[in-house]
This record gives C-alpha cells, structure tokens and sequence, in this order.
C-alpha cells in the first residue's frame, strides 16, 4: 500500500499564515510521512502568501518547499481525472484547484489534508481530514 498524505493549498498555508490547524499541518510533516502536493496547489499556495503576507513567487515557493514536499506535475493524465471529477462536483463550490488535489488523492489512494470542511461531505472514496 502506498504511504503518504495529499496537502490541499489551505492546508499548507495554514502553519506559515499562523492559522488555526496549522499546528495538525506541523505534526503531519514532523511524522515523516510523504507528503504530495499538485503542482496546481503550489501555484494556489504561492498567490495566497504573495497576497496575504506580500511575498514574491520565489520567496514563497522555497518557504513552502521547505516542508519536503513532493510536488507532482499537472500533467495529461492528471488533466484526466480532474475533468472527470467536474461533472461529479459540479454545483459543489469546488474549484479546479480543489479538484486537482482531490484527483490526485484518488488516483494515488490516499488521504487528503485540508481546511476545507465542504469536503468531508464529499462522496468520492477519498478519506479527507480536516485540520480544524
């Protein structure tokens, strides 16, 4: 069985905003465990710190980096299973960026972390845990 976490963007920014969950977030990647994360989540990741704590890209991508994460490329197959996700959700609130962290949790089996408390209502085989 494949080990490792899937962070939402809200996820990872929490503990570098100083948010509530955050400290989850700390604990998650103190455990060692793998922690993966869609290439389109760090773009959403970057524009939050760019915004909220001013920033620049590059400054926020090594901040963010710095948790060792593994970041997973958008790429056709992953294009896929995120457009396949749309007509499911559709009506949901869910962005693309959320889609594209939820496909990545599906496609590789695992877990997601994340702030978004909309997506424990989700039926899509996909074990979500909330950080508050």
């Amino acid at each position: 069985m494949t080990r490792g976490i899937v962070l939402d963007a809200s996820a990872l920014v929490a503990p570098l905003l100083g948010e509530a969950g955050g400290e989850a977030v700390l604990a998650v990647v103190a455990s060692g465990e793998p922690l993966l994360l869609s290439a389109v989540n760090l773009a959403e990741a970057i524009a939050i710190l760019h915004r909220h704590r001013g920033l620049p890209a590059a400054e926020a991508r090594d901040d963010l980096l710095s948790l060792g994460l593994e970041v997973v490329p958008f790429d056709a197959e992953q294009a896929a299973v995120v457009g396949a996700l749309e007509p499911v959700l559709r009506g949901c609130g869910i962005s693309l960026g959320d889609r594209a962290c939820l496909g990545l949790a599906q496609g590789r089996g695992l877990p997601v972390l994340t702030a978004d408390r909309i997506w424990a209502k989700l039926d899509l085989g996909i074990e979500i845990r909330l950080i508050r």
